[in-house]
């Protein structure tokens, strides 16, 4: 495990850095952060994702269903200029369908964790709106670390690539032979059952009636710059056009949807 998955106020950072630096102009190409913007992260964790537009004066909402992320991101957050423009919710969002309508619904490296991607897809439609727009950014479940297995405690486990695709019986035996413990085990398999490829990310957001505004894959993700030194390189074209196989060799995709036929 890197000190980056312990370390929260490191891990803050890291996020609000690359929000700033490639995720607004990002959004921005098609839709401008202003400061009356209303924006809503879901699985928003410490809140360093919401800190870049909470610089621009936009009026943010994040929800989290950890209690203990929501209150870093109330103490990280709580000396900030435009604080009474943040609010921070710890709830499952599907209780709170109450939330109302947002310009920009966000959610980085978080699709993937969601069980039942297809009734999220179709729920999240509460909070969008003609003019509203969602950004998505996620890792391909087949990419070498598509698992998030450098969360692993054991450093072998951390950097061995494509591991996670084994089949469940044999990578859970691996998992427990390199001692993980059963929590990690327990999350790692989590991620497994809802790990998305991008095949199946498109099906879902046709299946549920959102059109693709903008699509960027990337061959080096965004966030490694920041983690790793790595300068961020999108994906070559010839391997982005070949479904399946493009999952192996992309780190990230991001994408940009509107509902087709909000009513809101």
């Amino acid at each position: 495990m890197q000190n980056r998955h312990v370390d929260r106020a490191r891990y803050f950072e890291e996020q609000t850095i690359t929000t700033k630096k490639y995720v607004i102009p990002y959004i921005n190409k098609l839709k401008q952060i202003i400061p009356n913007s209303t924006i809503l992260e879901i699985g928003c964790g410490e809140g360093g994702n919401l800190k870049p537009f909470l610089d621009l004066g936009s009026k943010v909402t994040g929800i989290d269903i950890s209690k203990g992320k929501i209150e870093n991101a109330d103490k990280f957050l709580g000396d900030h200029q435009f604080k009474n423009n943040l609010t921070l919710i710890c709830n499952d969002i599907y209780n709170r369908n109450d939330l109302g309508v947002f310009d920009i619904i966000f959610l980085r490296d978080v699709i993937e964790h969601i069980p039942n991607q297809e009734r999220f897809m179709q729920f999240m439609q509460n909070f969008m709106g003609k003019e509203s727009m969602v950004f998505f950014a996620f890792p391909p479940w087949q990419n070498p670390f598509g698992g998030h297995q450098q969360m692993c405690t054991n450093k072998f486990l951390s950097r061995l690539p494509y591991f996670h695709l084994l089949p469940t019986f044999l990578y859970k035996g691996l998992l427990r032979l390199f001692n993980e413990s059963q929590k990690k085990i327990a999350g790692l398999l989590s991620i497994k059952e809802t790990g998305i490829s991008i095949e199946r990310f498109e099906r879902i957001l046709k299946q549920n009636d959102y059109g693709i505004k903008e699509k960027t894959s990337f061959l080096i993700n965004p966030n490694y710059e920041i983690k790793f030194g790595l300068k961020s390189r999108k994906q070559i074209k010839l391997i982005s056009s070949i479904p399946w196989i493009r999952n192996f060799f992309t780190t990230a995709v991001y994408y940009l949807v509107t509902q087709n036929n909000a009513t809101k």
